[in-house]
């Protein structure tokens, strides 16, 4: 059994691969800072490929050892890289923008994990090379980052599948994670193209489509404009931006199967299915809340209700209303969105559309062995599958263990905020809300997080986004490991 230096070993070549990659990829805003003429941040932003380049050379130079590492040791190295692309990632901010580290840190986060919270105090004076650096974050963390470089690397193996799967990474339609990586990245550039020539039919320019694809289909929410979606006063645009998020939300199994398999399934894809069912229910309930309790026009509720449903299920964060203002039912039903999220094997956070079609399910199973007797075997089926003897309770078990965690987390979250960060004008329902939009990746927000709000504040929502967008169980397993050693 290798020792923990040995586990090490095992791994730190791996990672010393994916933080090259990263580094080349962190050269692109170089680009936008030639073509804009801002050569001045240049410095600022060569932090960012530096830092990741020096730490990937350190990790690769180390003499890869004989074995394979554990999975503890693959869900602790997932936590670290997603920690590290933060804290490096900062970088740009702080020397660029002369942000707080802490602010720095946070919007450097809120990037990487698809969040869309944001500490700017002017995102429209921020130069473009930063800009386009925020936006490239969300989108390479969309898909995850791992996964981005293991389809990069063109090689597999049973370290790297762990990797990939400690990411919160499920789907495998090619025979590697390699293949499936690539095939996904692959559909991930088609989209966005896609998405940019249709966002353009709203007659906004160029730069802003591509950002806001970009930040769109990761599911992330981030804008070029301190005012966001709203700045453009375009409710075409904002309909035009409704497809592009929910293409992000839906699985990318299905654009494989209509790709290779000239199979249109959509409609015979269950979390497609109930992702629809879901955006249409909130909708009618948002839209009749907005016209009897907020007063609004049936056409502008219907705007909001639709905009907003669709940014809080598929958990983009863009907002062309301020929930602050709503009735708190209706923000109750927008947090249980968020909190449900989009698609396994989307780019979406939250609890995923899976386990609820698993929970579902289980329920039926129940059920039916409760009315047949318990000597009777009664299979629970699950993607169209019977799954015999001691595997329903495994399965249920393993997704509840993530639904619980989410949950637990979110109520130790909000009662540390009322406790330790408590701000006035904001009562427990946007606290709770806020937490849940940061748990699940969304970033909408009331105005209870802001660059005001205490450093604890700010820290706390940090690990929340951190653990929310590797479902936890990478960063259990990190803080585990760290204090078996202490």
């Amino acid at each position: 059994m290798p020792t923990t230096n040995g586990q090490f070993a095992l791994i730190a070549p791996d990672l010393g691969l994916i933080f090259l990659f990263i580094a080349v990829v962190s050269c692109t805003p170089f680009l936008v800072g030639f073509w804009y003429g801002e050569i001045e941040f240049l410095l600022p932003m060569a932090s960012a490929p530096a830092g990741f380049g020096i730490l990937g050379f350190l990790l690769a130079s180390i003499p890869k050892a004989e074995g394979e590492a554990r999975l503890s040791v693959a869900l602790s190295a997932v936590a670290l890289i997603w920690l590290a692309v933060a804290l490096i990632g900062a970088l740009p901010y702080a020397l660029g923008l002369g942000t707080s580290y802490t602010d720095s840190v946070f919007e450097a986060m809120s990037g990487w994990t698809g969040t869309g919270y944001s500490l700017l105090p002017s995102v429209d004076t921020t130069p473009r090379m930063i800009l386009f650096w925020r936006s490239l974050t969300q989108w390479m963390g969309g898909l995850g980052i791992v996964a981005f470089t293991v389809a990069l690397s063109g090689r597999s193996g049973l370290t790297r599948f762990r990797l990939y799967r400690s990411e919160g990474r499920s789907e495998t339609f090619m025979p590697s994670v390699v293949a499936t990586g690539f095939e996904m990245w692959r559909i991930y550039l088609v989209l966005t193209v896609l998405g940019v020539g249709l966002v353009l039919l709203s007659g906004i320019p160029l730069w802003d489509a591509v950002n806001i694809v970009m930040t769109a289909i990761s599911t992330g929410g981030f804008a070029v404009h301190t005012a966001g979606i709203l700045y453009y006063e375009s409710p075409l645009l904002e309909m035009l931006v409704v497809p592009v998020m929910i293409a992000g939300a839906l699985p990318f199994k299905i654009y494989f199967l209509l790709y290779y398999k000239k199979k249109f399934g959509l409609l015979a894809d269950r979390q497609a299915i109930l992702l629809f069912a879901l955006i249409l229910a909130g909708c009618a309930v948002v839209t009749s809340d907005l016209i009897l309790f907020s007063s609004l026009s049936p056409a502008e509720a219907l705007r909001e209700a639709l905009f907003m449903t669709v940014s809080g299920i598929t958990c983009t964060g863009f907002q062309n209303a301020n929930p602050g203002t709503w009735y708190a039912t209706t923000v109750m039903v927008l947090t249980a969105l968020m909190l449900v999220g989009g698609a396994a094997g989307s780019t979406a956070g939250g609890i995923k559309l899976s386990r609820v079609i698993l929970s579902l399910e289980v329920l039926g199973w129940w059920l039916r062995r409760l009315y047949s007797g318990w000597r009777t075997i009664t299979p629970l089926r699950h993607d169209g599958r019977p799954i015999l003897d001691h595997l329903p309770e495994y399965e249920v078990s393993k997704s509840m263990l993530v639904v619980v965690l989410y949950l637990l987390m979110v109520a130790v979250a909000t009662l540390l905020l009322l406790h330790l960060a408590p701000q006035g004008g904001f009562d427990s329902a946007d606290v709770i809300f806020e937490v849940v939009s940061a748990a699940s990746n969304v970033g909408i927000t009331t105005g209870f997080v802001n660059p005001g709000i205490s450093p604890v504040a700010k820290w706390l929502f940090i690990l929340v986004m951190w653990a929310g967008r590797l479902e936890i169980v990478p960063v259990i397993a990190l803080v585990a490991g760290a204090g078996r050693r202490l």
